[in-house]
């Protein structure tokens, strides 16, 4: 994999805070202070007798020597080719990065720690799928998964945070129509982006039945964890760290770390949580459609509420599984027979509650931030693509199985392929929408740089000398 321009810095960026870029707010303007911290810095030891070496200091934070390794070697692992010079390449997208967390501290942005624990969890999982199981990840980075979440933490909230500052940034931007079609009328046939492939799909599920048996079975277990708690025997929160199956908040001990309302909890855990009083006392086992839950209250505040819980998950058997695939496969012989539409059959006998009310139409966000029934093939569920890239328009699928995004469970589906419209060049007419967002990116960038460039003249930067002949994108780093 070839990467150019931003995409590769960009990415650059990225690899650094996963293999340990120190991201620290920058200070903005030269100061004397800061000057004499990074004399401090710079006064430091041969190089040849320390372990490390700053090489760049941007505001009054450096850039290690061992950040610019550490993103090259995760480069070779991911398959990165550079476009240019990573020893330029890497430093300068680390300046950046910090130029991003300066401004979002003076701003006060703030993420939140479910959002982290979130991107950790999304990060972990994508390096086991790439070593091949948690055990050879473990050995890979010679770490538990417990240190590698600690280890990530504070790099993937830097990332979010200057995520978020870049987001606001360029929120209020805007483009016209007459925008969009200067733009591309300017531009000669072969550059007229061309536009992935979409579909719209319709769907039906069967979630299998969970047996009473181990319904009982869930039930008992978070009595005893209950009664443990009650007794003096441990704690609630070692408890969520052993046996919750919520992998936002176990790790915390089961604690979401946000005050919520009502309006972000599912109904059923917020009419229980919310009549929580007492803090030493654990609430009755509710059920929502993500298992079963016992709750602790940690504290209140107005009309939001610091909580923990306890998530059991049932699971399903074999014949549940089975017995839900062979409704479905009932369900579409009736609609092949003519006996009731697929409409029908997804507004009144699916267990998809986000479908139902749409005649199991499928919907997603799209890049303006409004829903779409349009999917490119890359955003669907990989179950669902998997089968759509099977059939013609109009045609239904034989059921099959998928886990449910939303939350964790198993469950049958069948699709039907509403619409396909293949991959072809942009034209005003038919795709409006797809233009539209590409001069918004495209002025989005424009004014990021800008930005970068503004916030380079302002903030302080000492650059080692060998770093002072590089041919970097922005102008003003060797004052």
């Amino acid at each position: 994999m070839k990467l150019k321009g931003k995409t590769a810095l960009w990415l650059a960026a990225s690899m650094a805070f996963l293999t340990g870029a120190n991201a620290s707010n920058a200070g903005d303007g030269e100061t004397d202070a800061q000057a004499a911290k990074v004399d401090s810095v710079q006064d430091a030891p041969d190089p040849a007798s320390v372990i490390d070496e700053v090489i760049w200091v941007v505001g009054d934070e450096p850039i290690l020597l061992s950040d610019v390794e550490n993103t090259k070697l995760q480069g070779e692992l991911e398959g990165v080719k550079w476009d240019g010079n990573p020893d330029c390449l890497i430093p300068e997208q680390l300046a950046i990065q910090k130029l991003f967390l300066h401004q979002a501290a003076i701003d006060s942005v703030e993420v939140t720690e479910s959002e982290v624990a979130q991107r950790v969890e999304d990060q972990i999982n994508h390096w086991i799928q790439m070593a091949g199981s948690r055990e050879k990840l473990e050995e890979y980075k010679n770490m538990s998964l417990t240190e590698l979440r600690q280890t990530l933490h504070d790099d993937l909230r830097n990332m979010l945070l200057i995520d978020r500052k870049r987001q606001e940034l360029v929120e209020d931007l805007t483009v016209s129509p007459a925008d969009v079609r200067r733009y591309f009328s300017s531009l000669p046939e072969d550059s007229i982006p061309i536009i992935p492939t979409e579909v719209e799909v319709q769907i039906i599920t069967r979630t299998p039945k969970v047996s009473q048996e181990e319904i009982d079975r869930i039930k008992d277990e978070l009595r005893d964890y209950t009664e443990r708690v009650t007794n003096g025997e441990t704690s609630f929160a070692t408890l969520a760290r052993l046996y919750s199956e919520d992998p936002g908040t176990a790790r915390q001990g089961g604690e979401f770390q946000d005050y919520v309302g009502r309006g972000m909890l599912d109904p059923d855990f917020a009419n229980v949580a919310f009549n929580l009083t007492d803090p030493k006392k654990i609430s009755k086992i509710v059920e929502t459609e993500f298992g079963f839950h016992i709750i602790q209250l940690i504290d209140k505040r107005g009309d939001k509420i610091k909580v923990r819980h306890i998530l059991r998950k049932p699971s399903v058997t074999r014949d549940a599984i089975d017995l839900a695939s062979s409704q479905l496969d009932s369900i579409t012989n009736d609609i092949r027979q003519g006996k009731y539409t697929f409409d029908e059959a997804a507004t009144y006998i699916s267990d998809d509650k986000d479908t139902r009310s749409n005649n199991g139409l499928m919907a997603n966000m799209g890049n303006d931030g409004r829903m779409t029934s349009k999917f490119q093939m890359r955003n669907l569920p990989s179950e669902i693509a998997k089968v759509v890239d099977t059939l013609k328009v109009g045609q239904i699928s034989a059921p099959f199985e998928m886990v449910s995004e939303k939350n964790g469970k198993k469950m049958c589906a069948v699709i039907k392929l509403k619409n396909r419209v293949e991959t072809h060049r942009a034209t005003i007419t038919e795709d409006f929408q797809a233009m539209k967002d590409i001069v918004l990116d495209k002025r989005r960038q424009e004014f990021i740089k800008d930005w970068i460039q503004k916030k380079i003249k302002t903030t302080y930067v000492r650059i080692n000398d060998r770093y002072k002949n590089c041919d970097y994108e922005y102008q003003g780093w060797v004052k």
